[in-house]
């Protein structure tokens, strides 16, 4: 459903925009700031580790988040600071009056996007992310209602799933590594940070974005069908964007 204040909705072919959430819609990694902010000693041990292939994205959320030491009122005081892209909430609003399904899909936080979405009013947005369960007054841990077997790259949330369950065309919005699988499988990509160069090597349909306002400026082009119907390419951003 549209967000409230939308205007009524344009019929257009359908589509399904899967947007990530840490370093997309939130300007920052809030994982990574709340381990920096509250995380015991040996989080950084972990994010090594993973970083050099020894362990998953799945084991090592976990074990991170097992080592965060904060209270609850902490926990929202920290998330009440995390900074959104201003865009956003317009670029939402656009998608909706034109029919698209938008879907929070991340391998972060699911209690801190909700947290943080409720400042825009878009907390009722269908999220897709691990879960974050306190256990004592200061202890956390994190359940992967998401996670799949079959995951290639053991996320916690299995973004190519997502991608397979979706039956009509999908536009994905991302930055970063847990995008690099599904980014694969969609129809179209607005791609910001490391996934730029991924789209790149792996010539995926894609424009590279510094936001969400180039996104937005990109979605008349892409619901005509001209971005969808382009080269296995980047496609440049409109001159009124990129200004």
């Amino acid at each position: 459903m549209p967000h409230p204040h939308c205007p009524g909705q344009i019929t257009v072919p359908h589509w399904t925009i899967l947007c990530d959430f840490d370093g997309t819609i939130a300007l920052d990694d809030t994982t990574d700031t709340l381990l920096e902010r509250f995380g015991r000693p040996g989080w950084e041990a972990l994010e090594s580790d993973w970083r050099a292939g020894r362990i998953n994205s799945h084991d090592c959320m976990a074990g991170q988040v097992a080592l965060l030491d904060m209270s609850r009122d902490e926990l929202d005081a920290h998330l009440d600071a995390r900074a959104l892209d201003a865009a956003f909430g317009e670029f939402v609003d656009s998608a909706h009056v034109h029919g698209m399904h938008l879907v929070v899909v991340s391998d972060g936080l699911d209690y801190a996007i909700r947290r943080i979405l409720a400042r825009t009013g878009f907390e009722s947005l269908p999220i897709v992310a691990n879960h974050l369960r306190q256990t004592d007054d200061r202890q956390w841990a994190l359940q992967f209602p998401h996670a799949d077997k079959a995951c290639r790259i053991g996320s916690g949330t299995c973004k190519c799933a997502r991608g397979r369950a979706a039956h009509e065309r999908t536009l994905l919005i991302g930055d970063g590594a847990s995008d690099f699988c599904v980014a694969e499988t969609t129809d179209f990509v607005f791609a910001k940070g490391k996934l730029i160069e991924h789209c790149r090597a792996k010539s995926i349909p894609h424009a590279a974005v510094a936001g969400f306002a180039e996104a937005l400026a990109l979605l008349p082009a892409l619901i005509s069908g001209k971005l969808v119907a382009a080269p296995r390419a980047a496609v440049a951003l409109p001159k009124a964007a990129s200004a």
